[in-house]
């Protein structure tokens, strides 16, 4: 049994960060300075009391109201966050009662970032074909915002909140190929908060200058840009040539690549490298910015109604960062 994509929204925060905003608190930088680094205008930035639950349930409210599908149709929920409006219970519990969902469904969370979207497609074509569910409801949520330091100006600049949501089926407009996933850990420090969980609950108040100059703090998102970048450039490359043998295509197969909306200079160094056209390769951060989890199913909307993409299309999809992690998979829109 196949399983396919049968909708995809996405849901943005009302309050926004434009370039001129993060200017006027840190004048050293200039507009011009923060489009042409990381390649974002605005960004969404989710209030102090609006939840990734509440923008996941949102995202899904979006979702049954477009494609005209009920609820109770649903029969599982597998929600991607790193900021969960609980230690516990399961954020994704507490939405199948606000959706309406019924209680004779699965539900759980799992803790990824940039790779998660991939994961969970994989999640979710595991439960269509293990026949252990007809109509999975993916979402991804994040508010990395609530997590950074208001003088960290770089992440300031790159993170957007948002969540997005999609339904995996038994049939729809997209099918799922093969998936390839990875992980490697020994670079988990690189992307971190390092207190308030089990490990470091209480928060130290400790903060130092890393190498390359920005302020490391205990309590707030640390990443280490240029450790990042590396192992983007490490195993990107990599990771494109063994979707494509996975799914038996050839880069000629291929009409369009979606990749994890990261920042703007990674992604176009990313491209060469990977010797994709400039054409066939997705860039979008400009009204969002880096939305972690929720980057290639908004960015996958935004190619299908812009008509980037179309029926026949074979596309690529690739997450990397956050664990650290990684996932592709290929999909065709049918």
């Amino acid at each position: 049994m196949g399983a396919f994509i049968k909708a995809i929204a996405y849901y943005l925060p009302e309050k926004v960060v434009t370039n001129e905003d993060l200017v006027k608190e840190f004048p050293e930088w200039s507009v011009e300075k923060v489009a042409a680094k990381v390649g974002v205008k605005k960004r969404h930035i989710a209030s102090d009391k609006e939840t990734a639950g509440d923008m996941a349930e949102k995202a899904a409210r979006k979702l049954f109201d477009s494609y005209n599908i009920s609820p109770t149709e649903v029969d599982f929920i597998l929600l991607c966050t790193q900021s969960p409006d609980y230690f516990l219970p399961s954020t994704a519990c507490v939405l199948q009662d606000r959706l309406g969902i019924p209680v004779r469904s699965g539900a759980l969370d799992y803790n990824l970032g940039c790779s998660g979207c991939i994961y969970g497609l994989a999640l979710a074509k595991g439960l269509i074909t293990a026949g252990m569910a007809k109509n999975v409801l993916l979402l991804t949520a994040e508010t990395y915002n609530k997590y950074l330091h208001p003088g960290d100006k770089s992440n300031r600049s790159i993170f957007g909140d948002g969540a997005a949501a999609c339904i995996v089926s038994t049939s729809g407009f997209a099918e799922i190929g093969d998936f390839v996933l990875g992980t490697d850990g020994s670079g988990a420090k690189n992307l971190i908060v390092k207190t308030g969980a089990s490990r470091c609950k209480e928060r130290t108040g400790f903060s130092q200058v890393d190498e390359e100059g920005h302020i490391q703090y205990d309590d707030y998102l640390y990443m280490n840009g240029g450790a990042i970048f590396n192992f983007t450039l490490d195993v990107v490359p990599s990771l494109l040539k063994d979707v494509l043998e996975k799914n038996k295509l050839r880069k000629e197969d291929v009409d369009y690549y979606i990749f994890h909306q990261a920042n703007k200079f990674m992604l176009n160094t990313i491209r060469k490298v990977c010797s994709i056209p400039q054409g066939q390769f997705y860039i979008n951060m400009e009204e969002t910015g880096n939305t972690v989890s929720s980057t290639v199913l908004i960015g996958l909307k935004d190619a299908i109604d812009k008509q980037l993409v179309s029926v026949g299309s074979e596309i690529i999809l690739l997450g990397f960062g956050v664990g650290l992690s990684y996932a592709g998979c290929s999909i065709k829109l049918i």
